[in-house]
């Protein structure tokens, strides 16, 4: 599956807002999933699991434990959905 960075941030505002209730004006690439969201351990596992359905790959735990802003987030999809991408000649 390929996504645009747009589509993956629309994707997760519709995850965050869905889950967690988080009004999607609160949601910028620079937003603190933990200070500003609001968002504790529980949900940030709640909100991998939500990624895996996306992207179709499991997410380890050391690759998210890093993820503090919503930018760190579309950067690990983005991550994940590269290593599915066909090479380019």
């Amino acid at each position: 599956m390929i996504l645009s960075r747009d589509e993956v941030l629309s994707k997760l505002t519709e995850f965050l807002e869905e889950l967690f209730e988080v009004p999607r004006n609160k949601v910028t690439l620079d937003a603190s999933l933990y200070e500003e969201l609001d968002l504790d351990s529980i949900d940030a596992v709640d909100l991998v699991v939500k990624l895996q359905g996306l992207t179709g790959r499991r997410i380890k735990p050391e690759e998210f434990k890093m993820v503090r802003t919503i930018r760190d987030v579309v950067d690990c999809v983005e991550r994940l959905l590269a290593a599915d991408a066909p090479v380019q000649p």
